[in-house]
């Protein structure tokens, strides 16, 4: 057996409210937001294909998390299912400002398939990429 892929990964927020605007303008759904806002889930997650993005809101205190966990420390890497200029649409209609761009070395076939990403930050600093594959 081997390790096959990422379930989820968790990042502090600053702001729940603020994030969870940020990404619903980007078309991502938000798992237990309901759950949440009523005290009822002490977390919610941002739903990213098969997997997720745990999301520990302000005053959150996790068990088991690194231990210079803070708001800002997440680097993301997205992939685009469509064209790069459909992304960068995307981006420009959600009024998130792309802070850089270019080809890089994906996953992907160990690196060697061509992608270019664009990249962006989120409310808390994270920094984000969006990576498309020819």
């Amino acid at each position: 057996m081997s390790t096959v892929g990422i379930d989820h990964i968790a990042m502090p927020t600053a702001d729940a409210d603020r994030l969870i605007a940020f990404y619903k303008k980007l078309g991502f759904d938000i798992n237990d937001e309901e759950e949440w806002r009523a005290g009822t889930a002490n977390i919610f997650s941002i739903q990213v294909g098969d997997s997720k993005i745990n999301v520990h809101p302000e005053g959150y205190m996790a068990n088991f998390r690194g231990p210079t966990a803070v708001p800002g420390c997440a680097d993301i890497c997205f992939v685009w299912g469509g064209t790069v200029e459909e992304c960068r649409q995307m981006l420009a209609d959600a009024g998130v400002d792309i802070v850089s761009s270019g080809p890089r070395k994906g996953g992907r076939q160990r690196g060697l398939a061509p992608s270019y990403s664009l990249y962006a930050r989120d409310p808390d600093n994270n920094l984000l990429e969006w990576m498309t594959y020819e």
